[in-house]
């Protein structure tokens, strides 16, 4: 799981994903052909072959704050980076890109339980705005800082959603024997606002069939509400969410190889969320597009939770999807 441990620690909000394309380009060009990164910031990798084009996509990006105004006080006033709950905020340990720490808290009349956003501040212990202007300007980013551990057979950090994606695309990539497709891995940007990257690699690359490798959350916690996925049965095979129905073809691929390699499954009909198949699903005049959820508990907080078996499990897919031509 080290590198893992190195996925989720890095630094890379939307928009701010330098850290963690160089690193994964490390890992990924001695087993394409071709490495390159477009014009919104997504890693291309592409590993030639004769068949069709074949699109798995994992995105980079983490949810985060950008500071709007420093107080003279030298408290920061921020706003949100994607889909960041207030409740998950509340004296939360945070951290800038130049190794500044802050924690996040709330005015003094607010109610924890109502208390949004627009009444929140980052402290980062300055004792006026010339000391926090010394560290941070307005415009920075900043990430939640949570810690990675291993816990028995499971792991724990922050951006699991969806470093646990990359690390299975990474690692389904090194250890996929053949490749009959033409194979295009993608580390896209900007999912968090709006599967932004997804769109414009799609268009760039024009698949034959695409798959995003997410996260997805679970039903498996004490008097959770309804959900059909649950840590340690395996990768979930997602049918649909709120951005795209699965094609049937897309579905049959995927199927067809989970059940050929003997992977255990689930299967996932979300009524909410959205993953970077919705953008492929939509590029050009229309791409057969399917997703593999990896069930995470805690999405979108400083320490989200996911199995390891289902993690190793949806990379043996991964590999699988990538020696079946389409």
């Amino acid at each position: 799981m080290e590198l893992l441990n190195k996925l989720s620690r890095c630094f890379s909000p939307s928009g701010r994903e330098d850290k963690i394309r160089e690193l994964i380009k490390a890992e990924v060009e001695p087993y394409v052909t071709d490495v390159y990164t477009d014009a919104m910031g997504s890693l291309i990798c592409r590993r030639a072959g004769k068949g069709k084009r074949l699109m798995l996509a994992a995105h980079i990006d983490e949810i985060g704050f950008m500071v709007t105004h420093i107080e003279d006080s030298g408290f920061l006033r921020f706003i949100n980076v994607g889909g960041v709950s207030a409740f998950n905020c509340l004296n939360r340990a945070v951290e800038f890109e130049n190794g500044a720490v802050g924690v996040i808290s709330y005015e003094n009349e607010e109610k924890p339980a109502s208390a949004g956003l627009a009444k929140m501040y980052i402290d980062i212990g300055a004792r006026d705005r010339a000391e926090a202007e010394s560290k941070v300007r307005i415009g920075d980013m900043a990430v939640y800082k949570g810690e990675f551990s291993v816990m028995g057979g499971r792991v724990t950090g922050k951006a699991l959603d969806d470093r646990v994606g990359c690390y299975a695309l990474i690692e389904g990539l090194k250890t996929a024997k053949d490749c009959p497709n033409e194979l295009f891995t993608v580390f896209t940007v900007q999912e968090e606002l709006g599967l932004r990257g997804a769109k414009t690699a799609a268009y760039a690359v024009e698949p034959d069939m695409g798959f995003a490798i997410d996260v997805s959350m679970t039903g498996d916690t004490p008097e959770s509400s309804f959900a059909s996925l649950s840590l340690g049965k395996g990768p979930g095979l997602k049918l649909k969410d709120a951005s795209f129905i699965a094609n049937p073809s897309a579905r049959d691929f995927m199927l067809g190889a989970a059940r050929s390699a003997g992977i255990p499954y689930q299967l996932e009909a979300a009524a909410y969320g959205g993953t970077d198949a919705g953008a492929i699903n939509l590029s050009r005049t229309g791409v057969p597009a399917a997703a593999i959820s990896i069930p995470t508990r805690y999405i979108h907080s400083p320490q989200e939770v996911a199995d390891i078996d289902d993690i190793e499990n949806t990379a043996a897919l991964v590999a699988k999807m990538i020696e079946t031509a389409l």
